[in-house]
């Protein structure tokens, strides 16, 4: 099998190559056989990848400050068997809903090292928290701070909590994944003096202890820029609140959001060089302030998970628009990967069955669904495809099956987690009854 000069090497997990019956192999297993034997769609999850770079992240940090804590964020893909590798790897979840805490449960994961973010924690989510002992809430805006002093005091404790801050710096990635800039449904803003109301609201709180100060800034970012300008400001305003407050910054998290490569023109950082550049930045500023070195809390999703994953697709349909474009339709679509219909996301696909063949035109990849909007990828260039084929789409390991829907009442397609030539079901297809489960007027 070989492994180097293959194409979109970087964008296909780790252990990808192609073996002599020129198939794509991941983990040691040819993608052709996984769809033998677990149907398409399929994702493929590299568990050796997910594994590098949960270490490259918690190695780079742990490099740079005494405390740290590498947190993943479960909004990119939520799955028990992803869960307990990153248990295994030291690793924390940061969820953002109550369906997210219930499965870390359910998982085992351990609760302490669990973060509750969100913009709108409901009460029940709040309580059920509460109950299970998440180590920390984010918290994110004034009546949420409410809601959990009361809750805090009703239970007799004090309720950990960070509070989100808004740094008003823009990072440069699309609007709809900006979450640093003032105007934005999430965080606390501090340039408009409601951060410092909160600090003061949540030290006088009797139901809540608050450990520090969280912010984030947006998702699939390759500037170290906007991180180190994000650390100075919070930073600024710590030192500024320990002051006027008597605030105790025992914990800061500068977020996560760091990109991936989806096509050859992304050039993404090693995530050890990322955690350890944003840690020594939190070291070095926290010393000029004259700052006690709070633990630092680093929360990557897509980068943990985003490479690790491939979908896979069979060729169906095939339409010629003389002097147009060739459609090459699929059997999934947006309702399994919603990304490049909501904010236009590139991708770079594989012709998984031969992988020796080189270009031979440009095609775009249709999805089945009833929107002309459902296209995975447009304009591609790729062999020649004849119905059968599969069709790889690499960097699918991130906010594809999280986002994903029944529409058209699809059903969703499995995933496997694959090592060294075994493949076990981490999440199967969705049945025709699994559709129906809700409905409450059937005989």
């Amino acid at each position: 099998m070989r492994g180097a000069g293959i194409p979109g090497q970087h964008t296909l997990p780790l252990t990808a190559g192609v073996n002599s019956q020129e198939h794509l192999v991941i983990g040691g297993c040819d993608v052709v056989d996984l769809l033998a034997e677990f149907g398409s769609p399929l994702y493929v999850y590299d568990e050796e990848t997910i594994r590098t770079r949960c270490r490259q992240y918690v190695a780079g940090l742990s490099s740079a400050v005494p405390d740290a804590l590498v947190i993943y964020a479960v909004k990119a893909f939520a799955n028990s068997a992803i869960f307990r590798v990153l248990a295994d790897e030291g690793l924390g979840l940061d969820v953002v809903s109550g369906g997210e805490i219930y499965l870390a449960h359910r998982s085992g994961f351990p609760m302490d090292r669990v973060y509750f973010h969100g913009n709108n924690k409901l009460l029940d989510e709040i309580e059920l928290a509460a109950e299970l002992g998440v180590g920390r809430f984010v918290v994110d805006n004034f009546s949420e701070l409410g809601r959990l002093d009361s809750l805090g005091q009703r239970l007799g404790v004090r309720l950990p909590v960070l509070i989100r801050v808004g740094p008003g710096v823009e990072a440069h990635t699309h609007d709809y994944r900006k979450t640093g800039v003032l105007d934005s449904k999430f965080g606390i803003p501090i340039s408009t003096g409601q951060a410092e109301t909160a600090v003061l609201q949540a030290i006088r709180a009797r139901g809540v202890d608050l450990i520090g100060l969280h912010a984030h800034i947006g998702s699939q970012i390759f500037e170290m820029a906007p991180y180190l300008e994000t650390v100075d400001i919070v930073l600024d305003f710590a030192d500024r609140m320990r002051e006027l407050h008597g605030l105790t910054l025992r914990e800061f998290s500068p977020g996560g959001g760091w990109g991936i490569s989806y096509t050859h023109e992304d050039d993404p950082m090693e995530p050890n060089e990322v955690a350890q550049t944003v840690g020594l930045a939190v070291w070095k500023t926290a010393a000029d302030r004259g700052l006690p070195m709070p633990r630092v809390v680093i929360e990557p999703g897509r980068s943990i998970v985003g490479q690790a994953g491939v979908a896979l697709y069979t060729v169906g349909a095939i339409k010629d628009i003389p002097g147009v474009r060739r459609y090459v339709a699929v059997d999934g679509g947006m309702a399994d990967n919603i990304r490049p219909a909501l904010y236009g996301a590139v991708y770079q696909p594989l012709l998984a069955n031969r992988m020796d063949e080189a270009p031979s035109g440009q095609m775009t990849i249709a999805g089945r669904y009833c929107e002309s909007g459902d296209v995975l990828v447009k304009d591609a260039q790729m062999p020649a495809l004849h119905a059968g084929d599969i069709v790889a789409l690499p960097a699918s390991g991130a906010y594809n099956l999280a986002m994903s829907s029944n529409y058209n009442l699809a059903l969703r397609p499995g995933a496997v987690m694959v090592r060294d030539g075994e493949a076990r079901l981490i999440r199967r297809r969705e049945r025709y009854d699994d559709l129906l489960a809700a409905e409450t007027d059937l005989d």
